[in-house]
């Protein structure tokens, strides 16, 4: 009788480490327009809600009031969602972009300490995207050399706040090399070296190819102890039917992602998915 009990109690302790090892793995989403938060709120809690978002990029515009910002936060703070401040351009690579960068942390050290512990970013999260800077492809190792001097200063900035630095990543980062005053290497190695964590942009409609595209980083990421985030897209593309689940739907899209992180769950790094982005994704069909 001893054993069956001891057996029993192994069996439902093993069932809830491995609940509690689910529930490790984050459901995040970018919220590009926090204009919608004034008169959505609501209705976009109850979809984080529906959808078990437990993480929020989102969105920096220092026009809109900070009091929305605390009151959404305070919100999804309650419903267990952390939110980290999201901003980045393009010409944030450009020679006097790192000005657009100083202008947000100004902003964020200046909302942090006028909020609540419960208003307050939980972390920051970049997009920067330095290959669509009109220098890329006459510039480029300038343009790199400035990128990675960004996330060096964000990082900085970011250790000063308290909280983590992650970035949005392309999946195809692992073949960009670099050879300057940083070092040498691949710009994915690189990036995942001075983040707490990226978002690998794998934007493809299968299982298969997110996977695949995946893979380089998960495995740096374990290698260094950080965090991967596997992004997926749900807005229309010009670039091709392939590159979103835009045409296929939700229920498609969960299938696939149950597919991927059964093919990627064995990398420690693997933190779980982010669906780009909140405002197509609350349009994408059933």
């Amino acid at each position: 009788m001893k054993v069956l009990v001891m057996v029993l109690m192994m069996g439902m302790l093993s069932g809830m480490a491995s609940e509690a090892k689910a529930q490790t793995y984050s459901k995040a989403t970018w919220l590009w327009n926090p204009w919608s938060l004034v008169d959505q709120q609501e209705e976009i809690l109850q979809f984080f809600q529906a959808r078990q978002v437990n993480k929020v990029y989102l969105q920096i515009d220092q026009d809109l009031s900070p009091t929305v910002y605390q009151l959404f936060i305070s919100k999804a703070s309650s419903q267990g969602i952390a939110v980290y401040a999201l901003d980045g351009a393009p010409d944030w690579a450009a020679p006097k972009g790192y000005l657009a960068q100083d202008r947000l942390f100004s902003w964020l050290t200046k909302y942090q300490a006028s909020s609540l512990p419960i208003q307050q970013f939980e972390g920051v999260h970049l997009d920067v995207e330095p290959y669509l800077y009109s220098g890329w492809n006459s510039k480029r190792g300038a343009v790199i050399k400035a990128y990675q001097n960004l996330y060096i200063k964000a990082g900085n900035q970011s250790t000063q706040l308290g909280i983590p630095f992650e970035a949005d990543l392309p999946f195809w980062f692992d073949e960009i090399k670099y050879n300057n005053t940083f070092g040498s290497g691949k710009l994915s190695d690189w990036v995942q070296k001075h983040t707490d964590g990226v978002t690998i942009m794998a934007y493809r409609d299968t299982a298969d190819l997110i996977a695949a595209f995946s893979e380089h980083e998960l495995k740096t990421g374990q290698s260094l102890g950080k965090a991967v985030t596997i992004g997926v897209e749900t807005g229309h593309s010009y670039e091709g039917n392939n590159i979103t689940f835009h045409e296929e739907g939700e229920m498609y899209l969960n299938q696939e992602l149950e597919k991927v992180q059964g093919k990627v769950s064995g990398y420690k790094s693997f933190s779980g998915f982010a669906i780009h982005h909140t405002d197509s994704w609350m349009r994408l069909a059933p």
